[in-house]
């Protein structure tokens, strides 16, 4: 079960996705030296720390007593290492206490934090998304007094959107804040799957809390976002009684037992508004955008955890008469076996690059040299921010479902852990918004509402991507077939634009699907050229990832449009009856 941080794939995409180009641009303070310093730093971190308490935190998980939530064994002390070292602030503000490092430096980090300890990671990567939120909404007192407190880590975030009658939708949510006749507010409701939402890892916890007001409108036109905190924040920045609002209890779960999943109970509990009255459900879209890209990541993180205790289980299990020669007798030397380490290692480089390639079009959206540049760096991360979601978590439940299968049955029973990153990886599909609701959102905010625009924009990118493929020997299989799938999503987009709208959404998973498979072949594909030519057996294989992925992957292209095109009618028309007992 020992683990070791991907050093040296992560370094190679980050220059595969534009970063050096970035930092030129940029951020010219830095330099590819710093972010090697920076990787191994906290590869030696979450190796060292992070990942020997992974099992501990799943064996005996958070624990909730006498109305109080203690974190896993060994989870505080860490928490406070991980602050202490800096790993909080890397991409916030220097003016709030950050580092001003790059978005795509920071997910890099998580990454290894996420694949380290998942359940770990969900703290801080919850405090980065309200760091976001309020450095963009927040009053300039809590600008003055949360937020470098949160940059800093001492205290942590937590985000506060489902009720119990209430999931994905919002707009039937009853949390109610009335005015407190002093210009602040008192918040009164239950909010359940609230992640991290009480522990005693650090001195204070910050719920961004969405709710109603008293003359509030009904649907999401009335909904505000508020800012309570477990002790309330006098105006010298120090700390004064506790508020009113605790946990009930916490889940008892499939995966990750190490983070708390708590029910909280808020019971006029002091709180503040965060920017304006009836604008919360846009307020808090940017911490949940921030949280889905994180969530992507942990998708990748977790496929990598996985992968590597499959790869050494492979390599040190005898089993049968192994086809190759070179694997000592190991059922590493099986083909199949083989085959699927190999396609689990290419999809993973595949959702790393999107996610990563997501993190350098943040930045550049906010400094970018001209207008023109800034929109469509923001465009197409907002196109993208769902598929690194969706597919990227997608991912990772299916490489640590193939994972269990490498070690058989072995991989069925808890002592060899595989069987953890299975659980681990089964929530992050659903959580910040199910992948379904990644892919209504792919097809409707982000595809249909422009005419389909950005995402031709980025096909054409792919597709030129693919003529330089083929214009290499070795890689002319990958371009031809990249050329044809982005083709088939050309072909799909127009569809979607011009279909109604029951159409459009009854086809919006397989959509997100080809999107991602093609977008994976395009960041596969331009690591095969970044290697091209050298003589370094680690390099080589990119181009050997890439073939596979193409011969496995991008061939259910044509597939997937015909699931796009033709699944509209039987859900409508026939469903009673095919589901019928």
């Amino acid at each position: 079960m020992t683990f070791r941080a991907p050093v040296r794939d992560l370094a190679f995409a980050l220059k595969t996705v534009g970063h050096p180009q970035l930092l030129e641009r940029a951020f010219p303070d830095l330099d590819d030296d710093t972010v090697q310093a920076v990787l191994e730093a906290a590869a030696a971190f979450a190796d060292g720390e992070l990942a020997p308490l992974n099992r501990q935190g799943d064996q005996q998980g958070a624990r909730y007593e006498n109305g109080k939530v203690s974190a896993a064994p060994g989870f505080a002390d860490a928490y406070k290492h991980f602050v202490e070292q800096g790993w909080n602030s890397l991409s916030a503000d220097p003016a709030y206490g950050g580092q001003g490092l790059t978005k795509a430096m920071e997910l890099s980090v998580f990454e290894m934090v996420h694949a380290a300890n998942m359940a770990f990671g969900l703290c801080p990567m919850l405090t980065q998304a309200a760091i976001e939120a309020l450095a963009q909404h927040g009053t300039e007192r809590q600008k003055r007094l949360v937020l470098p407190k949160l940059v800093s880590g001492e205290w942590t975030g937590a985000m506060c959107l489902t009720e119990p009658h209430a999931g994905t939708d919002l707009a039937a949510l009853t949390s109610i804040a009335r005015p407190d006749g002093e210009g602040g507010w008192l918040l009164t409701g239950q909010k359940i799957f609230i992640t991290w939402g009480d522990h005693d890892a650090a001195d204070n916890i910050c719920h961004l809390v969405i709710a109603r007001t008293p003359d509030a409108p009904p649907g999401v036109k009335g909904i505000s976002l508020f800012l309570t905190t477990k002790f309330q924040v006098k105006d010298d920045g120090s700390l004064g009684a506790r508020n009113d609002f605790r946990p009930v209890s916490i889940e008892h779960k499939l995966g990750i037992h190490g983070s708390p999943t708590c029910i909280m109970a808020y019971e006029d509990a002091q709180a503040e508004l965060v920017g304006e009255l009836g604008q919360g459900l846009a307020h808090m879209f940017v911490m949940m955008n921030a949280a889905r890209l994180q969530v992507g990541v942990q998708g990748v993180a977790i496929a990598e955890r996985a992968f590597q205790q499959a790869l050494t289980f492979s390599q040190d299990r005898k089993q049968g008469r192994p086809a190759f020669d070179d694997a000592q007798g190991m059922i590493y030397g099986h083909p199949d076996v083989r085959r699927t380490l190999m396609l689990s290692k290419a999809k993973i480089e595949a959702a790393r690059g999107i996610c990563l390639t997501v993190g350098v079009l943040s930045d550049l959206a906010e400094h970018a040299g001209s207008n023109a540049e800034r929109a469509a760096a923001r465009a197409r991360q907002e196109l993208l921010t769902p598929i690194a979601k969706a597919w990227s978590t997608d991912i990772g439940v299916e490489v640590a479902s193939a994972g269990v299968q490498v070690h058989g049955g072995m991989g069925f029973i808890e002592e060899t852990g595989a069987a953890q990153h299975y659980r681990d990886a089964r929530i992050a599909p659903i959580y910040e918004g199910t992948n379904g609701i990644q892919a209504m959102d792919l097809v409707g905010r982000k595809v249909r509402l422009n005419g389909g625009e950005t995402l031709r924009a980025l096909c054409a990118e792919i597709a030129l991507t693919a003529e330089t493929l083929n214009q290499t020997a070795e890689l002319d299989g990958v371009g031809r077939r990249l050329a044809a799938g982005v083709a088939v999503l050309e072909r799909a987009t127009d569809w979607l634009v011009a279909a109604d709208n029951i159409s459009a959404l009854a086809a919006a998973t397989p959509f997100l699907k080809l999107a991602g498979d093609v977008c994976g072949g395009w960041i596969l594909g331009r690591q095969a050229l970044a290697a091209a030519g050298s003589d370094d057996p680690w390099l080589q294989s990119k181009g050997a990832l890439a073939r596979l992925y193409a011969s496995q992957v991008l061939t259910g292209a044509p597939g997937l449009a015909d699931a796009i095109a033709e699944s509209g009618p039987d859900l409508a028309e026939t469903h009673a009856a095919a589901l019928a007992g």
